[in-house]
């Protein structure tokens, strides 16, 4: 038997002079797992479509190198994100789909995102509100630009409308000059 973390595989087999334990693939299936080959990786994933381990293609042996997998990418041996977690995350990311927030996840591209398998149970409640004119906005506040407005104006208000994309520009004064 090979224990890592809370992952335990059994029946796993030393051949001498080889350096690596071998695997049933079909012990794997029998655990309630799922087995994926690729070209070049295969994915060993729980009956939920969480990742647990990835594997790697050299030459005609498909490797699982576990200490590096723990190193490089902790999502494989989480669980799913609560039904709340998931849906908070959603509307953070401006109502992003859950494979792009998982792929954000695995690779640790936002700041604060917990390191979950995200997952839709149902059609976002906003969805059909979304498709509408002013309902989301992205707005940002350029900082004082080095070079100042044909009006001396150094502060750029963008305001962007999601379904139109309808673009508002407000170049502003700074605080100070209104403040008397």
């Amino acid at each position: 038997d090979l224990q890592w973390g809370n992952i335990l595989i059994t029946r796993v087999y030393f051949v001498e002079g080889l350096g690596h334990n071998l695997f049933s693939v079909g012990h794997f299936c029998d655990s309630d797992l799922e087995v994926a080959f690729r070209r070049n990786t295969c994915f060993f994933r729980n009956l939920e479509g969480v990742d647990l381990l990835k594997g790697d293609r050299l030459t005609n042996l498909y490797t699982i190198n576990l200490h590096e997998m723990a190193s490089a990418s902790p999502i494989y041996l989480m669980d799913h994100a609560s039904s709340t977690n998931s849906w908070l995350w959603h509307q953070r990311l401006s109502h992003l789909n859950f494979d792009t927030i998982n792929d954000l996840a695995r690779n640790n591209l936002v700041a604060g995102l917990p390191k979950f398998k995200y997952h839709k149970e149902h059609l976002c409640p906003s969805f059909p509100n979304s498709r509408q004119r002013l309902h989301l906005l992205h707005i940002d506040l350029c900082r004082p630009m080095r070079i100042a407005s044909i009006n001396e104006k150094r502060y750029v208000l963008v305001i962007v409308d999601d379904y139109s994309r309808y673009t508002w520009v407000h170049f502003l004064d700074p605080k100070m000059k209104h403040q008397k």
